[in-house]
């Protein structure tokens, strides 16, 4: 099983977006680069923040979401990365909140994040990290739904999902996926 190279957290850039659900998966990098101490800084040829620890790249695509593809596919082009050796974390309206699942290819689910990069890669088979956000209940909700921080005890849950994504993640970058998915499958449900 191949390794993880690229590691994309999705959200949509500047400060009014920071603290809303849709930017769970930034959260989460952001962390991923603290503990590597590695340093996100704006990469024009690349639309994004990224940085580099080790062989590990890391991505924040600053296109806004429905964009997101253009970014993932230009890293993935300039270092020759496949499909397989990449890891997107996103957040996921199927999950509730503290849940956090890992698997790879699949749909988009209606992601505008993962229909783009699914466009731009032309294929659905790299690795997605889902991080649980809850639904609001109503469908024609949903936009103004991930638009809008979580409740307190709601970004608790996320927070704690994402420790626990934290935690796996050695696994993860080594391709031990069936190992990292058991384990993060029964700590973040």
């Amino acid at each position: 099983m191949a390794s993880i190279r690229l590691i994309v957290g999705l959200g949509n850039p500047g400060p009014d977006y920071a603290a809303t659900r849709h930017n769970a998966g930034f959260w989460l990098l952001d962390l991923l680069a603290r503990q590597h101490s590695a340093t996100l800084r704006a990469e024009g040829k690349f639309f994004s923040l990224y940085a580099r620890a080790g062989e590990m790249h890391l991505l924040e695509p600053q296109t806004f979401m429905n964009a997101s593809g253009k970014a993932v596919a230009a890293v993935a082009r300039f270092y020759k990365i496949q499909p397989d050796e990449i890891l997107v974390v996103h957040d996921e309206l199927d999950l509730p909140p503290g849940a956090a699942k890992l698997k790879q290819g699949g749909g988009h689910g209606g992601h505008n994040g993962l229909r783009d990069i699914i466009a731009a890669l032309g294929v659905q088979d790299f690795w997605r990290l889902r991080l649980g956000i809850g639904h609001p209940g109503n469908k024609a909700e949903v936009v103004n739904f991930v638009l809008k921080p979580p409740r307190k005890e709601e970004q608790d849950a996320i927070d704690r999902a994402i420790d626990c994504a934290l935690d796996v993640m050695p696994a993860v970058l080594a391709g031990k996926m069936p190992e990292a998915m058991k384990d993060l499958h029964t700590r973040a449900k």
